[in-house]
């Protein structure tokens, strides 16, 4: 299983949008919060692995 890191660009109302940071894409995915960390806000870093989201330094 691949290990991906995300930023997250931006946050709307239930959904938070997040652009990749390991790989050039221009595109954001859309996430829905209730499968992020609580503590997230706009700017944080994020490692997706083994189905799961986590907040990274």
């Amino acid at each position: 299983m691949e290990t991906m890191y995300y930023i997250v660009d931006r946050i709307d109302g239930d959904y938070a949008y997040l652009r990749r940071t390991d790989k050039e894409s221009e595109d954001l995915k859309v996430v829905a919060r209730a499968l992020l960390p609580v503590e997230i806000t706009e700017g944080s870093r994020l490692k997706y692995e083994l189905f799961q989201y986590e907040i990274i330094a």
